[in-house]
């Protein structure tokens, strides 16, 4: 009896320890499909053409809002607006232990809001998942000024998916807007 009740003590523990463990590990294994603020740091730093010092700033403040990205996006986009507005542009979207994808994005938008830029943009992904989720649209509510070059963040939700999007441009654009962006696999002119 006492050997018996022994073994069943011992698999009471193992398996209360294995379930202890289990979500160490998952956490694990999650940290390591995500970005640290070093590695987005020299990452945008380097697509910018700017100082580290210069990127750490925004950088930073992103982290301390939302944590650790699980992708991020680089890639090149124009925009343009006289009240109506509308954005394209294309990248690549970058995760840990995947080859890069080729994306798309697009969108209108509307507001008081006049000019037009061309824009380095760096996206910040958050709680993305499977790569699909990302192929929807995501509200925008922008306020910009580009006349020299300049750094920018905002951040456009869609479900409990978080983007923040760094840009730095070149042009002449004042104004604020609202609108979306629809990200896609396929290059399209339909803005909608």
């Amino acid at each position: 009896m006492s050997i018996r009740h022994g073994i069943s003590s011992a698999l009471a523990a193992l398996a209360v320890a294995a379930l202890c463990v289990t979500p160490a590990l998952a956490q694990d294994e999650s940290a390591d499909q995500k970005f640290t603020q070093n590695e987005i740091v020299q990452a945008a730093a380097g697509f910018f053409g700017m100082t580290s010092e210069a990127v750490a700033k925004a950088v930073q403040k992103v982290f301390s809002e939302q944590g650790l990205p699980d992708a991020y996006i680089k890639g090149d986009e124009g925009s343009g607006a006289f009240i109506a507005g509308l954005r394209y542009g294309s990248g690549w979207l970058i995760r840990k232990n995947a080859p890069p994808e080729k994306i798309y994005w697009q969108g209108p938008s509307v507001g008081f809001d006049f000019g037009g830029n061309a824009s380095k943009a760096f996206i910040l992904v958050y709680n993305l998942g499977p790569s699909d989720r990302l192929f929807q649209r995501f509200p925008d509510i922008e306020g910009s000024f580009y006349f020299v070059a300049g750094l920018g963040v905002n951040y456009m939700r869609a479900g409990d998916i978080t983007i923040a999007p760094m840009r730095t441009g070149v042009g002449l654009r004042a104004g604020v807007n609202a609108g979306y962006i629809t990200f896609t696999r396929e290059a399209t002119i339909n803005p909608f």
